[in-house]
């Protein structure tokens, strides 16, 4: 102030100018840190699982570098944030700014069935190229007509389901008879039904308990997913069937999305489609590793064969006649799926 003084400003003018400083310095500081931005992002999986990888390796590295750190990305696994439904709900109100989940919304959105369909894939190379090329590109924007509060960004691996089991499980006829949790989606619990067996709808973090405890005698999910959640510690057998590759899909909150500058944006959208390619290879990568892993430990690993996939095929067509019969859409869906190269 003395120096303001000095400059020919007088004692009442210079502490005038000496606030309107103070306080033009407050509201930049304020300013500057508005422009940081926080993501965070939520999961039901472990961190070993190639989706949950993704997010950490590909999707958290290149959103903070790419921004210069203007985008931090804090990433919580295993359901820390809460189960599919509440991720599902958290990113449609806002709470949560990015999730990965399945098709938890297929009650409200029917063609989302399609990334639970049986034996959809000739392999897992074609599930690859179907959600990272461009069917998925349109399907996204139909998904985004449909829920617009959100922005599905891209489509991961889930696994290839496989089913396990306390009892005898190395062929078609030994299902019948058995309690198997599946997930609440009518084509899994569908599937086992048709097979002799009956289904159990149990969320997943309450999965090992249950077949710890005998409530069910074993459950359907991938090789992956066995070894994460620690499923070969309480299961004798594992019969892969590979009936459903399933997937997860990476979604974000619009408002949030839609606040973000053109070029924030272009760097999230690219840094999801990446993860999306990083996850399906590493998965398909994992698959013999983690079958060797499940041998190891001593799970009797039943290979389905030719034949008897035909024989499960032959039997779950009263849920594939039941899904073609009551949405329309499925047929025309499906033929496009298979015609994916």
């Amino acid at each position: 102030m003395q120096i303001l003084q000095k400059k020919g400003l007088g004692a009442a003018k210079a502490a005038a100018f000496v606030a309107a400083f103070a306080a033009a310095s407050v509201f930049m500081a304020g300013c500057a840190k508005s422009k940081d931005i926080t993501i965070k992002v939520g999961d039901t999986w472990s961190a070993t699982h190639p989706i949950a990888q993704a997010v950490e390796t590909v999707f958290k590295t290149q959103v903070e570098a790419k921004t210069n750190g203007a985008i931090k990305v804090e990433v919580y696994h295993s359901g820390s944030l809460g189960n599919e439904q509440t991720l599902w709900d958290s990113v449609r109100n806002g709470s949560i700014e990015v999730v990965v989940v399945g098709s938890v919304m297929n009650s409200e959105y029917k063609p989302m069935l399609i990334s639970d369909w049986p034996f959809l894939y000739r392999d897992l190379a074609h599930a690859k190229n179907v959600w990272t090329g461009a069917f998925a590109d349109g399907f996204l924007k139909e998904f985004d007509a449909q829920f617009p509060q959100t922005y599905m960004l891209s489509v991961g691996p889930n696994s290839a389901r496989t089913f396990t089991s306390n009892k005898k499980l190395t062929g078609v006829d030994d299902f019948k008879g058995q309690k198997f949790r599946m997930p609440q989606n009518p084509i899994h619990t569908g599937i086992v039904t048709d097979l002799g067996a009956s289904a159990q709808v149990i969320p997943l973090n309450e999965l090992f308990n249950s077949l710890q405890t005998g409530v069910v005698d074993g459950q359907d999910n991938g090789m992956v997913t066995v070894l994460s959640e620690k499923l070969n510690e309480v299961q004798k057998y594992l019969y892969e069937t590979n009936h459903i590759v399933a997937t997860m899909e990476i979604i974000v909150n619009a408002p949030f999305f839609d606040g973000l500058s053109a070029e924030q944006q272009a760097i999230v959208r690219d840094a999801a489609k990446e993860s999306a390619v990083f996850a399906w290879d590493e998965y398909i990568k994992s698959v013999d590793i983690d079958r060797q892993k499940l041998i190891d430990g001593g799970m009797t690993v039943t290979p389905c064969a030719p034949e008897d996939k035909e024989r499960i095929i032959a039997a779950i067509q009263p849920t594939l006649n039941k899904l073609y019969a009551e949405n329309d859409w499925a047929q025309a869906l499906v033929e496009k799926v298979k015609a994916v190269q």
